[in-house]
């Protein structure tokens, strides 16, 4: 135990934001630089290196918690650090982005609020990059074989690298311009720079990992001739069908899918565009979906210098404090006020769209909404409470159904389905189509990054099988494992 009385001696702690009137005017991440270091040995020392330490079940990565917060505290950032990287290839962006299942688990969540343990996780990365000490481990010998990796998000990166750590030849591929998947467009500039994501680009080319831009399997390429072309094939390609919404009206001008509007916001970071085409300067923006994307949205409203932003959720507002029935250490639906929400806006909860109305021109002016109540399960409307708001812009961030079927990938692949329209795959993370495999949100269905990071190692380990007939990799999750619930 680092240090036996850290958790009572010392109070929950995280990192410092800025002010809210100075990062509304810029992209840069919301925290204050530096501010994690003075904090981190002391909250690390909170760590109560538990005999069963549960957060290793909240994380899918099984990662070390115990251990690497111990070397936190002693301020050994380069033992950290490899503990840190034997689970996990990317912590850097789980530091950021996950909404940290692992401290729902924490055994002093119990009876007080738990470790901080994505702020440790994020110091030391960040602590290992400064320093230098993350460096490129190439193969010592290749295998002869060759793997290639449709998609660059979490999922697909994560494969890559495990599987040409093992000496594979690998070529992702990623249909955008850009590595990064969802990483690169769906996230915003001030949640995660992209300078991480490029610097681990270049770590995995010092490893001998190739990347192919601009190539959308299924129709720059057939699926079926990348497979003769490949010894192994992993599909990664998420789950990037939006949710849409069938109401009167949605075909007015003005109302986006989320991922039509947030890449074109992270092409200006990029320096693709001066100005986004797609922005909410001066305009009344709404936000339909409660979850992290419609959080996204908000925030980049904000920056764009929109005259009000709306978040609609149709479920009933979240405690603030764990419900009898999600006792822990299950991961808690509650009340989450993200940067994004602490930078203004109004939020409405358990209200339903029924349809827009839009100007002589075919501009979405207003939307119509009425509140709406569960009562024996089922979703009803109250009568008496329609009303309309002012929507110039709106954003529809109701979460993703599946993977793209349209350009042709799973057709030409012959991949069969399972009964969610997921790719189906056995317990190698194998396909139907010998030597195809699937991993993150093609496979599970729309899930977290920690869950993508820990597929694409799994996967990585049944593509190595199934091309050497026996594996040394890390495989943390089945495909079947789903979050710890009731």
């Amino acid at each position: 135990m680092a240090d036996p009385k850290g958790f009572l001696n010392h109070g929950r702690e995280v990192a410092r934001t800025r002010p809210v009137d100075e990062r509304v005017r810029d992209w840069n991440e919301v925290y204050v630089p530096g501010s994690l270091l003075p904090i981190i040995s002391k909250q690390a020392g909170r760590c109560m290196d538990c005999g069963i330490p549960f957060c290793h079940n909240g994380c899918p990565l099984g990662n070390l918690i115990p251990e690497w917060n111990d070397f936190a505290y002693r301020e050994d950032w380069s033992a950290a650090s490899e503990r840190l990287h034997a689970t996990n290839n990317f912590p850097e962006f789980t530091g950021r982005l996950c909404p940290a299942p692992c401290e729902s688990a924490c055994v002093l969540g119990i009876n007080q609020p738990a470790v901080t343990i994505k702020n440790v996780e994020v110091a030391i990365i960040d602590k290992a990059w400064e320093s230098g000490s993350v460096a490129a481990q190439a193969p010592e010998r290749l295998s002869g074989k060759t793997v290639a990796v449709v998609g660059s998000g979490p999922a697909g990166l994560a494969a890559a690298q495990q599987l040409t750590r093992a000496g594979h030849t690998v070529a992702v591929y990623e249909r955008a311009d850009r590595i990064g998947g969802l990483l690169r467009y769906g996230i915003p500039e001030f949640k995660m720079e992209k300078r991480h994501i490029n610097r681990r680009i270049e770590q995995m080319r010092a490893e001998g990992t190739k990347f192919r831009t601009g190539v959308e399997i299924g129709r720059d390429i057939d699926a079926a001739k990348l497979r003769k072309r490949y010894d192994a094939v992993v599909v990664a390609a998420g789950a990037t069908v939006s949710r849409d919404l069938p109401v009167p009206g949605r075909d007015l001008n003005g109302i986006h899918f989320a991922m039509e509007y947030l890449p074109l916001a992270n092409k200006v970071q990029e320096g693709d565009y001066v100005a986004p085409p797609l922005t909410a300067r001066g305009k009344h923006v709404v936000v339909i979906g409660g979850g992290d994307t419609g959080a996204d949205c908000v925030g980049t409203a904000h920056r764009q210098g929109a005259a009000s932003v709306t978040q609609l959720e149709i479920m009933p507002r979240p405690g603030d404090d764990r419900a009898p029935g999600q006792p822990w250490p299950t991961f808690p639906m509650l009340y989450k006020v993200t940067s994004a929400h602490e930078e203004g806006g109004e939020r409405v909860y358990s209200v339903s769209t029924t349809h827009f109305e839009g100007d002589e021109d075919g501009n979405v002016q207003f939307l119509h909404l009425v509140e709406v109540e569960f009562t024996d399960g089922k979703l009803t409307q109250k009568p008496g409470t329609e009303r309309k708001i002012p929507a110039q812009l709106v954003t529809l961030a109701m979460g993703f159904t599946g993977t793209d079927q349209e350009n042709g990938l799973v057709a030409q692949f012959g991949l069969a389905l399972d009964a969610r329209g997921n790719i189906a795959r056995d317990g190698d993370f194998h396909t139907n189509v010998p030597g195809v495999f699937v991993a993150g949100d093609a496979g599970r269905g729309q899930s977290l990054i920690v869950w993508a990071i820990a597929e694409g190692r799994s996967a990585a380990r049944g593509v190595d099988r199934f091309l050497t007939g026996a594996s040394d990799l890390p495989s943390p999750i089945r495909p079947t494992d789903r979050a710890l619930t009731v």
